[in-house]
């Protein structure tokens, strides 16, 4: 969505934050929230008590005739090229917002938030803004080169969340607490040295392939997650909800569809756990491009069909549809059934008049 959009997250919805706010927890959004910017769509309007961050993409709200360059520019002297604004809760306090104190802000309220909340349950979203372009970082983490901007981009979040796992152990609640560490999509390869990498998986972000969609998730809770294990099975942030309400002893809605599913199990490492999911579907927009089921994915995109074994090849090179035509046309069922299915059940997003 974009600040010119007037449709959002449908506050009929019950997002994580509204079902952990009814067992008594304080919820907090830090970062970039994309899911609406006018106020019926914010998070203060979807279960969080308190919000800080920009509403959108810091690369939205340019200014006119504005440079595209300088997306891959690095140390700006001239910000106006962007008018982002930064919000707390519903209220804009800096406009444009000065992007190279974002990661600290961002880490700051974080860490204030847990010291808050030391006494209460607690739920802390924390989108970072970066490193979506434009990239910027403050004084401290600042290198001339170019080349390394994604790097120095990365190493200021990584120290601000060494930071907000720190404050846990200084709150005296890290052996009490579920992190979970994760992202959205891979990599904008069409920016370059702002953009990062996902070897060896093939290509990128707006993309079906591995490398658009896969991402690492990093979980640590102590004396319930296992140390030092490694989970292969197929999950996904859709399956955070369900989690964390049978987690906190809530009640999931049952007036509706909800896609995701609880992955205790998988977490808790119990011995012969799998994925909740039968398959796996790779949506570009509206369109279904793509299923996993098992180590197979079969990827149907402009008249073109491909499958891959995912355990032997990663990297998506080796098309074996003409090999495997009776997995085609069961993984093909698959994608129809669920597309079909998804449709008859979607719901529509919030709309301001």
């Amino acid at each position: 969505m974009f600040p010119r959009d007037n449709i959002g997250l449908n506050p009929e919805e019950h997002t994580i934050a509204d079902i952990l706010k009814s067992r008594g927890y304080a919820t907090a959004c830090i970062g970039k929230w994309h899911l609406g910017h006018l106020p019926e769509f914010l998070p203060t309007s979807n279960g969080f008590d308190s919000y800080l961050g920009i509403p959108y993409s810091n690369d939205m709200d340019g200014v006119k005739g504005r440079d595209k360059n300088l997306d891959l520019a690095w140390r700006r002297k001239d910000y106006s090229p962007w008018n982002v604004p930064l919000m707390r809760d519903e209220e804009i306090i800096e406009r444009p917002a000065d992007q190279t104190k974002l990661i600290e802000r961002y880490t700051q309220e974080a860490v204030e938030f847990i010291s808050r909340n030391r006494d209460k349950p607690f739920f802390l979203y924390l989108p970072h803004t970066m490193p979506h372009i434009p990239l910027f970082v403050s004084d401290e983490f600042y290198v001339e080169d170019v080349q390394k901007a994604y790097k120095a981009t990365i190493e200021q979040i990584d120290s601000g969340i060494g930071r907000v796992l720190a404050s846990l152990k200084d709150a005296g609640v890290d052996k009490n607490t579920l992190v979970v560490f994760t992202s959205d999509n891979g990599p904008w390869l069409g920016k370059k040295h702002h953009g990062g990498c996902a070897l060896p998986l093939r290509d990128g972000k707006f993309s079906t392939y591995e490398g658009g969609m896969r991402e690492p998730c990093v979980m640590c809770w102590p004396g319930k997650i296992p140390a030092g294990k490694v989970c292969s099975e197929v999950c996904g942030t859709i399956d955070m909800l369900p989690t964390f309400a049978r987690l906190a002893g809530a009640e999931m809605p049952a007036d509706r569809v909800i896609d995701g599913s609880d992955i205790g199990p998988l977490m808790e490492g119990r011995p012969g756990a799998v994925s909740p999911h039968e398959a796996y579907f790779y949506y570009r927009g509206k369109n279904l491009e793509a299923v996993r089921s098992g180590k197979w994915k079969l990827r149907r995109v402009k008249k073109k069909t491909e499958l891959y074994d995912l355990e032997s090849d990663i990297s998506e090179k080796k098309n074996l549809a003409d090999k495997h035509p009776e997995i085609v046309k069961r993984l093909a069922g698959m994608m129809e059934e669920f597309d079909n299915e998804l449709k008859a059940n979607s719901r529509p997003p919030g709309k301001s008049e």
